[in-house]
């Protein structure tokens, strides 16, 4: 049994929010295994992220101290989907490379969805431990 169930973000506009994770996941490997009216649930073998709006009707936020980090095979893919972020309306928050915060040597990179939340490419990270 996993300890995370799934992981969501915000999005106010889900057509936008497909466009870049359509990008930046799809160069992991990873696809939209279900979609609706007003969601879309990604994954390779089972749904474990999703963008859909906040249930209280409010503007969708990015939360300060939040992220989520996809795994990445290679330090090349990590290059690719931060140029697939950017070119699909993603803005960068930290460019491809090591980053000495890490218990582990990690390649990664930071960016924010068109509605402000910070989304990480990483290699090497906790999940390869």
């Amino acid at each position: 049994m996993t300890v995370v169930d799934h992981l969501s973000l915000g999005a106010s506009d889900i057509a936008q929010a497909r466009t870049f994770y359509d990008a930046v996941l799809g160069t992991l490997g990873v696809s939209a295994l279900a979609e609706g009216d007003g969601f879309a649930a990604y994954g390779k073998d089972r749904v474990e992220f999703l963008i859909l709006p906040p249930f209280d009707g409010q503007a969708a936020t990015g939360g300060n101290g939040t992220h989520v980090a996809f795994a990445a095979a290679s330090k090349e893919l990590v290059r690719q989907a931060h140029v697939a972020g950017l070119a699909a309306g993603g803005s960068d928050e930290g460019s491809p490379g090591p980053r000495e915060a890490y218990p582990m040597p990690v390649f990664t990179a930071f960016l924010r969805d068109p509605e402000g939340n910070k989304v990480e490419i990483i290699h090497n990270g906790f999940s390869a431990v």
